[in-house]
């Protein structure tokens, strides 16, 4: 069944705009509530989707908000929290008390299905605090059952034209002569965020998906050193990485958290420490992933095709 009004909460950033395209592409109202309005640039002037400022964690709000909806999708996640056993409040408020909130909201509303995007490596014993607050997350969404239809989804890193990830990386290139890198040797299996976004539709219509915790991820395997010398190559600056051992790795992302905005902190040092690859198939519905190879270079490409003979085609021995 097609749903007619859907509401994103966290839909403002990189991946709920891709969802919120899709959505629209399909004729389907959407819903995304933000703390500010502006800062939803993207999604503003997309067809049958509104914008409205509202506080998501208070609980009345949310039932106002998911009223008349016939599904709702999780969004929320955020990398950087003060430290505390098991996880720090920041990440407490956003990974676990938002989403029992949301829980309590979907069956006050009577909403049919609860998507909730959580992450690759998701953990009650993972190193930490972020994989251990996103587990404690799903508990609370496996509790909407018998009530709510919920479907967890655990992506890996995601890649996409407005990504910090690779975007970052590209950046770095362009500044610095040499990358210092810590877990450069932490393997990821980046997914593309188009198809995360048709995962996410093909959730909300197909009723087989009920109660399942779906892994998504791209066709291929990276260490991190692999990806960074891809992407430096890729804008015409390629750069030495240098894999710092862990301690200096702790030191540099210590420094970096005294930053307003942290490019990196010791919480995501530890998750690297578990490799964020699939368990089985990369994307479930049988769709096919999209390699970043096939894409990236539209938007990041400015170096020659000799060039693009990079580190990644070398590890493929091709």
């Amino acid at each position: 069944m097609i749903p007619q009004r859907v509401v994103l909460v966290g839909g403002s950033g990189f991946v709920g705009t891709a969802i919120a395209n899709r959505l629209a592409e399909a004729g389907v109202n959407v819903l995304i509530p933000t703390r500010r309005r502006s800062r939803a640039g993207r999604v503003l002037l997309l067809p049958n989707v509104e914008v409205i400022e509202a506080d998501c964690h208070d609980e009345a709000t949310l039932a106002r908000l998911f009223a008349r909806a016939d599904a709702v999708v999780n969004l929320v996640g955020i990398l950087h929290s003060r430290s505390a056993s098991p996880y720090g409040p920041e990440f407490a408020r956003a990974h676990v008390e938002l989403p029992a909130k949301i829980v309590a909201a979907c069956k006050a509303s009577a909403v049919s299905r609860l998507i909730h995007v959580s992450a690759l490596g998701a953990d009650a014993d993972a190193p930490s605090e972020y994989q251990r607050s996103k587990a404690a997350g799903e508990l609370a969404i496996r509790a909407a059952a018998p009530e709510v239809e919920w479907i967890i989804l655990r992506p890996s890193v995601i890649f996409g034209r407005d990504d910090s990830f690779l975007n970052l990386f590209a950046k770095l290139a362009s500044v610095f002569p040499i990358l210092p890198l810590g877990g450069a040797n932490a393997r990821f299996q980046p997914v593309y965020v188009e198809d995360v976004a048709e995962v996410v539709w093909r959730c909300l219509t197909e009723a087989s998906t009920n109660g399942q915790t779906l892994e998504l991820a791209g066709p291929s395997v990276y260490t991190l050193r692999q990806l960074v010398e891809y992407v430096s190559a890729l804008v015409g600056h390629p750069r030495p990485v240098i894999a710092l051992p862990e301690g200096l790795a702790m030191l540099q992302a210590r420094l970096m958290e005294l930053a307003p905005q942290p490019l990196m902190s010791r919480d995501n040092l530890r998750s690297m420490r578990a490799d964020n690859v699939a368990s089985g198939a990369s994307l479930p519905f049988g769709l096919v992933p999209t390699a970043i190879e096939s894409v990236v270079p539209g938007w990041l490409g400015k170096a020659t095709q000799r060039d693009l003979y990079n580190p990644l085609r070398r590890h493929a021995r091709r």
